[in-house]
């Protein structure tokens, strides 16, 4: 693992409203307020770790070491800090999220708690919050209990019982006893301060803990499978139903590479990986809310054309631009805000809306199963999918430079067919039925004849090429083709044989628009974990998984990309497609309760 300061051996709290990063030292390095996509409050992230400002810090003098860990089944994390005389401070961290008068609440707030263990320990709090991205610094105002941080669209409001003198002139103290802040809106708290956070607390922890019990858990690596569970529960913006792919922006895939992208907003692709990993973990909650935000997105859609990529209240124009007030992760910049893939044509979010929401026809948990009525809605996408499956796209790997009609684009729009037929003879809709498995038909004879190639013995990325893609490995788990068929063991021999690079998986080899793919790309590597398994190479697959257990943060949580040598994490953080496959992955793998028990 790397040993620099900045890295991505991140914690993660949140509440489904804003989400915040915690270093091993215990300083919020990110934080967007009042959503995902906001202008960052805390923003060193993306400073090259600027000790200037953009941070949260309890700064520990004398410091020697630093342990960091969740509380078991919640979103509250716990960092502890050393000194070199014996000293210990204790900070624990989390966002509101709990019950409360028939209705989640989930402020716009922070709790920051922090006690002395042993020792006299000697702190200094450093406040120093951001707007403009970095570019500019709030004024102050203080009262005799908070400070506030006035910008032009946003005052935040720190409330503490510890010095209010200490934290806003960062004055250096003896932590004797314990401090309490609450960072949210510019609101008086009418009750006493640790008073306040020690019930936050309670009420948040035994909320996810709550949480954490309905899951329908495998039998082996049950904690790995939670942390990624909460880490996706965590990347949903409840207040619309979306779900962002990752909470940053900009980290690079690898280093120094250009491919810095904004990941805060929700592709429709991401969403159904999601939506799918929760829905087999019994989470249909989400499924739900991301209904909502679907029917929204088709209710607006012109003759149902579905962008990839949409902002998290609906917005379609997400126009990338560059900030310049920010140096970037390990200056490795630049900082992108907005994300121009939803200007490309990417045929698969048919298929991936409809797979998402094919659930809700069945599953009769859900208070408001899928009827007539969104099965007309899904038909308008349907009939996109019927006509693009054989055009040209940006593909899964949304390339920015040229177009090719790609397989698993293809095979997402048969998808969007087969499930649209499925449905319609669950409805009792039997001309529908026909009208659709007709064109799944069509389409998979098609793919059939145009993605296969019998001189490579293996599908190919896209029609008629000659190059392999990770998203092949995807076409028993979609149904298109069953694992021991021997065109996907062909397939399966050339993805080995072109995107292994030792226990890892790239997600193409041929050179792309910044030139040939330097990291292995997580989501591929559990791919190729579950197609070994599916083809009955229980064993390496179990290694394989092992080894990317290791592979996590000290908390558990992955980024998109790793360097396949060090296993240092890169790209934007939390990825929700990495602790997806860690699910799915999981969850195939583990032996049954029964034979375990």
């Amino acid at each position: 693992m790397t040993t620099s300061t900045n890295n991505l051996n991140l914690a993660v709290v949140g509440n489904c409203n804003i989400a915040a990063l915690i270093n091993q030292r215990g300083s919020v390095v990110w934080c967007c307020v009042p959503r995902f996509d906001s202008d960052p409050v805390f923003c060193s992230l993306l400073n090259n770790g600027d000790g200037e400002k953009g941070f949260w810090d309890i700064e520990l003098f004398d410091f020697a070491r630093s342990e960091q860990r969740y509380r078991p089944n919640s979103a509250v994390v716990i960092t502890t800090l050393y000194d070199e005389h014996g000293g210990v401070v204790e900070i624990t961290d989390f966002a509101p999220r709990f019950k409360q008068y028939g209705r989640i609440y989930r402020p716009m707030s922070l709790v920051r708690h922090i006690r002395p263990r042993k020792g006299a320990p000697r702190i200094r709090i450093r406040v120093r919050p951001t707007y403009d991205y970095g570019g500019a610094r709030p004024e102050t105002t203080r009262g005799s209990n908070h400070i506030r941080y006035v910008m032009p669209d946003l005052t935040l409001r720190i409330t503490t019982d510890g010095p209010v003198t200490y934290l806003l002139e960062e004055v250096p103290f003896v932590l004797d006893r314990p401090v309490t802040m609450l960072m949210g809106a510019d609101e008086s708290l009418t009750q006493p301060v640790a008073e306040t956070g020690r019930a936050f607390h309670e009420k948040t922890d035994e909320y996810w803990r709550e949480w954490c019990r309905y899951l329908s858990l495998p039998f082996e690596w049950q904690e790995a499978v939670i942390r990624a569970a909460i880490t996706l529960k965590l990347c949903s913006f409840e207040e619309s139903g979306a779900i962002v792919a990752a909470m940053t922006t900009s980290i690079p895939e690898a280093p120094g590479s250009g491919r810095n992208w904004d990941y805060r907003f929700c592709w429709l692709r991401d969403s159904f990986f999601v939506v799918n990993a929760l829905n087999a973990l019994g989470v249909t909650w989400t499924m739900e809310e991301y209904l909502s935000y679907i029917t929204n997105i088709v209710a607006q859609a012109k003759d149902g054309y579905l962008q990839p990529v949409y902002g998290i209240t609906l917005e379609q124009n997400l126009t990338e631009s560059q900030v310049d007030s920010l140096t970037g992760y390990r200056a490795m910049g630049p900082v992108q805000i907005g994300n121009d893939a939803w200007r490309q044509v990417q045929n698969d979010g048919y298929g991936s809306v409809v797979l998402a929401l094919s659930q809700a026809f069945y599953d009769h948990r859900l208070s408001s199963m899928g009827d007539r009525a969104l099965f007309g809605n899904l038909e308008k996408l349907g009939e996109h999918a019927a006509v693009r499956w054989n055009q040209p796209d940006a593909g899964i790997w949304e390339f920015r430079s040229r177009e090719a009609v790609h397989t698993y684009s293809s095979v997402l729009c048969w998808a969007a067919c087969d499930r649209l037929a499925k449905i319609a003879a669950h409805l009792g809709l039997e001309g529908r039925e026909t009208y659709w498995r007709n064109h799944a038909d069509g389409i998979r004879e098609g793919i059939l004849a145009m993605a296969w190639s019998d001189d490579l013995n293996s599908f190919t990325g896209t029609f008629g090429g000659d190059e392999t893609d990770g998203s092949l490995l995807l076409l028993p788990t979609l149904g298109f083709i069953r694992a021991e068929d021997p065109r996907f063991l062909g397939t399966l021999k050339m993805a080995e044989e072109k995107l292994r690079d030792g226990m890892h998986m790239h997600r193409y080899a041929a050179p792309d628009d910044f030139g040939v793919p330097e990291t292995s790309f997580n989501i591929c590597t559990f791919w190729y974990i579950e197609a070994l398994a599916a083809v009955g190479r229980t064993d390496e697959s179990r290694a394989l998984f092992e080894n990317m257990l290791a592979r996590r943060n000290p908390l558990g949580l992955l980024s998109e990309d790793m360097d396949v040598k060090s296993g240092e994490l890169w790209g934007n953080f939390p990825q929700t497609y990495s602790m997806v496959g860690l699910i799915h992955a999981a969850m195939r793998l583990s032996r049954p309760w029964e034979e375990a028990l």
